[in-house]
C-alpha cells in the first residue's frame, strides 16, 4: 500500500477556548481606544492554548495545522471579524473616528468608476433586508474585539512583537506535535484598506500604503520557515459592496489593482511558503449576489504563491469545483479547496469529505490538492461542531488517499 496521502489543512481561525475568550475581554485599552494591552499572563495562557489546539489538530489528522488565529483577539465566542480587526493592534497611523464600513456614506458607482459603499447597502444585504435585520435570523455577525479605526496618517508597522508571540506559540506548538511545518494567516493589503483613509490622495494610495506595512508580517513569518496564509475576501466579496452591480470588466481592473500591491508587498519570499485564502464572506447570509468564480480565478492565480485556498463546500459554491474542466492549474501550484463548510451546521459524513476531495483530484491530479475548510471555523461555528467538522475532514481525507494512491 502506498503512504502517499492527501494533505489536511483548514482555513485558519478555530474556536477560542473559553479561557482565552474571557482573557481577551478583561484585557485593557491602550489610550488610542483600540490596542489591547499584553501581559505576562495572558502570554502564557495563549501559549499553552496554542499548544493544545496542535495537538488538537494533528490528532484529526491535520497535517498542515496552525495557531487557529489564537493570537489575533476575541472577546465574544461569535466574531466574524478577527481575521481583519487584529491587524489594526499591528499597524500605525489609525484612529478611532466614529466612522466604519457601517456607518460611511453609502456610494454610488457608475462605469469606469468603481467604489466600495458601506455594509449596510451591499445588494444581498439590500434585497434580504429583513433577514439581514432579524436578530433571530442566523445571520448575526458577532462583534469584534475592539472599534474599527480610520487611517489617519502616515500607515507604519508597530506589530513586530506581536507576530513574534504568533510565530514562537505556533513553533513551539508544532515541535512539541512532531509537526514539520505549519501556517499563520496575515491580512492582504487589499482588506486591510476597507476602512475609511483620511490621509492618502487615492485609494490606490491607501492599498500601497497597506502593502508595505503589511510586508512585515510576511516576511516575518516565512523567515521562521513557517507558510503565511494571505487573507483575502476583498477579492471575490467586494463585488458585492458595489452598487449598482458593476460590468466583470469594470470590476477586474478594480481588483487587478489590488493583486498587484500583494505581490509586490510579497516580493522575494518563496512561493512555497505563500497561500492565498480566498472567500465570498463568511456570514451565514444568501449570498445570492457572489461574483461566479469563473470571473475570477486567473486572478487569483495570479498571486505569487504556490498554494491556493478557496470555498468550494458551501450551497451557493460547490458546483463550481467544475471550472477545473477549463481552467489549467499551473505547473507546481497547488489548490487547497473547501471540503467541509463553515456556512452549515451539518457535519459532513467521511464518504461526501472523500467524494468531494477525489472530484478535485481527478480535475488537477492527487499531487496537486490539499483538503481544506471553506472559512475559518473559528466565531462561526459552535466549538464543538468545528472540531467535529475537522475530525470528518480527516477521516474523509484518509478515504480519498486510499482510494487514490
Amino acid at each position: 500500500m502506498s503512504d502517499r496521502s492527501i494533505p489536511v489543512t483548514h482555513a485558519g481561525s478555530l474556536p477560542r477556548t473559553e479561557e482565552l475568550i474571557a482573557a481577551n475581554a478583561a484585557r485593557e485599552l491602550e489610550p488610542d481606544g483600540f490596542t489591547l494591552r499584553r501581559t505576562p499572563e495572558f502570554e502564557a495562557l495563549l501559549s499553552q492554548a496554542v499548544a493544545d489546539l496542535v495537538a488538537r489538530q494533528r490528532s484529526y489528522g491535520v497535517t498542515v495545522p496552525g495557531d487557529g488565529e489564537y493570537g489575533h483577539a476575541m472577546t465574544s465566542a461569535v466574531d466574524y471579524g478577527a481575521w481583519w480587526s487584529y491587524v489594526f493592534q499591528r499597524v500605525g497611523g489609525l484612529e478611532l473616528t466614529g466612522e466604519d464600513l457601517f456607518s460611511w456614506p453609502h456610494v454610488e458607482s457608475s462605469p469606469g468608476n468603481i467604489q466600495l459603499t458601506n455594509m449596510l447597502h451591499r445588494r444581498d444585504w439590500v434585497r434580504f433586508r429583513q433577514a439581514y435585520s432579524d436578530p433571530h435570523s442566523g445571520i448575526a455577525t458577532g462583534k469584534t474585539a475592539t472599534a474599527f479605526p480610520s487611517t489617519t496618517g502616515e500607515l507604519s508597522w508597530r506589530g513586530q512583537s506581536a507576530v513574534e508571540s504568533d510565530i514562537a506559540n505556533l513553533r513551539a506548538g508544532l515541535d512539541a506535535a512532531g509537526a514539520e511545518t505549519g501556517f499563520l494567516t496575515s491580512l492582504s493589503p487589499g482588506s486591510g484598506a476597507r476602512i475609511p483613509n483620511r490621509h492618502y490622495a487615492s485609494e490606490e494610495e491607501h492599498i500601497w500604503a497597506w502593502a508595505e506595512v503589511m510586508r512585515h508580517e510576511y516576511q516575518a513569518i516565512t523567515d521562521a520557515g513557517l507558510i503565511v496564509q494571505i487573507d483575502d475576501p476583498s477579492v471575490a466579496e467586494n463585488w458585492d459592496q458595489i452598487s449598482p452591480e458593476p460590468s466583470v470588466e469594470d470590476y477586474r481592473r478594480f481588483t487587478q489593482i489590488r493583486i498587484e500591491a500583494l505581490n509586490w508587498a510579497l516580493r522575494g519570499i518563496p512561493e512555497e511558503q505563500v497561500r492565498f485564502h480566498l472567500c465570498w464572506g463568511s456570514w451565514h447570509g444568501p449570498h445570492t449576489t457572489d461574483i461566479e468564480f469563473r470571473h475570477i480565478v486567473d486572478l487569483m492565480l495570479g498571486v505569487n504563491a504556490k498554494y491556493y485556498a478557496f470555498e468550494a463546500a458551501n450551497a451557493r459554491h460547490e458546483h463550481e469545483y467544475r471550472i477545473w474542466e477549463d481552467v489549467a492549474l499551473p505547473e507546481g501550484k497547488v489548490i487547497a479547496p473547501g471540503i467541509v463548510s463553515h456556512a452549515t451546521n451539518v457535519v459532513e459524513h467521511p464518504e461526501l469529505v472523500a467524494q468531494r476531495i477525489e472530484r478535485f483530484a481527478r480535475l488537477v491530479g492527487a499531487d496537486n490538492v490539499i483538503a481544506s475548510t471553506d472559512c475559518g471555523l473559528g466565531g462561526r461555528l459552535h466549538p464543538q461542531i468545528a472540531h467535529a467538522k475537522l475530525e470528518t475532514l480527516g477521516l474523509g481525507a484518509a478515504l480519498a488517499g486510499q482510494r487514490l494512491f
